[in-house]
């Protein structure tokens, strides 16, 4: 198995989109495309890999998942949200990631949520988790090499990706039940 410390180094777990990189101007699609792509460029699996795509970008706004745009800009608002969405979407459905963030765009829209502040607890609970998770995965290959004594490489690459997995699952599950805790407008409240 490949060190673990060369793997956490591959990962860009510390690329993130902090205020200070987010323009204060609002900016047109093909702007925001490349500001995603040159911040989590290290990110991507592999070179094909698009972070953002046009029609990503059109999904959400048609799916509903950032509020509407004006005159085809994005504005800072935006951009905080698709950079929750980019996060989110690697574990939630599309679906679960409309009903998390609908509270935060009828807050954004009525002016109720200081949205600055709430990403900077978003980016500064992400950079505690980046550590727990460093700690946690070299914690995590050392009980993957007890488990079995002798056991081929291949064999322990095999338990290592599997426990991974596995954990990826428990924190999914964990999240969409709190996910399913959030209240729902109807549709017919909604046309009442």
């Amino acid at each position: 198995m490949e060190n673990i410390h060369q793997l956490i180094e591959q990962l860009g777990l510390e690329a993130s989109l902090t205020l200070e990189e987010i323009p204060n101007i609002d900016l047109y699609m093909d702007q925001v495309i490349q500001l995603f792509e040159n911040k989590f460029a290290e990110s991507k699996r592999n070179d094909e890999e698009k972070v953002l795509t046009k029609t990503m970008i059109n999904n959400y706004a048609k799916g509903k998942l950032i509020f509407p745009i004006k005159n085809k800009k994005y504005s800072k608002e935006h951009l905080i949200l698709i950079s929750l969405i980019y996060q989110l979407k690697g574990a939630l459905s599309i679906n679960d990631i409309k009903i998390l963030l609908d509270g935060v765009n009828k807050k954004i829209i009525k002016e109720e949520i200081n949205l600055d502040s709430f990403y900077n607890s978003y980016l500064n609970l992400t950079s505690k988790n980046v550590g727990d998770f460093k700690m946690d995965l070299q914690d995590r290959e050392s009980e993957v090499k007890d488990a079995m004594d002798d056991v081929a490489p291949y064999l322990e690459q095999v338990l290592m990706i599997s426990s991974l997995v596995h954990m990826s699952n428990l924190y999914r599950k964990a999240a969409e039940k709190l996910i399913d805790q959030i209240p729902i407008e109807k549709e017919e409240k909604r046309q009442r």
